[in-house]
């Protein structure tokens, strides 16, 4: 079994370029489990993973395909959660959605994806942007 730790925000955009690569992985879906990881950098009001449009999203689109999906939260700084998540669960691959965003933006306000991917031993997938005329 490949377990996949898709690692999501409230971004339907980067969420639906997730899923399709997800959709798109030359495997049998019947050989996956994803967990789906939303880490909340601040919920006082004690939202739930469940309640995201994006979660459901993702949930109902790779259900339909027949892949095994879980839902799961955190609190905290976005990148060391999601690398410690992937440890408990022992992921084979991480599934992330970077943004498009200056040298300048990157280097003063980080970057999730940077930092996961820069931090972890694991093999990291990261979903593409769309495709335009005459790519």
């Amino acid at each position: 079994m490949t377990e996949i730790l898709l690692a999501i925000d409230d971004d339907e955009t980067r969420v639906e370029r997730q899923i399709r690569t997800i959709l798109d992985l030359p495997i049998r879906t019947e050989t996956v489990s994803v967990t789906v990881l939303h880490v909340f950098s601040d919920n006082p009001t004690g939202a739930s993973v469940s309640q995201l449009q994006t979660a459901r999203s993702v949930e109902e689109r790779l259900e339909a395909a027949g892949i095994d999906i879980n839902l799961d939260e955190r609190s905290g700084d976005p990148a060391p959660e999601i690398l410690a998540y992937a440890d408990e669960i022992d992921a084979d691959v991480l599934c992330l959605a970077g943004r498009k965003r200056s040298p300048t933006g990157k280097a003063l306000f980080g970057s999730v994806t940077q930092d996961v991917l820069l931090s972890t031993d694991r093999s990291v997938l990261i979903a593409g942007g769309a495709k335009t005329d005459g790519a």
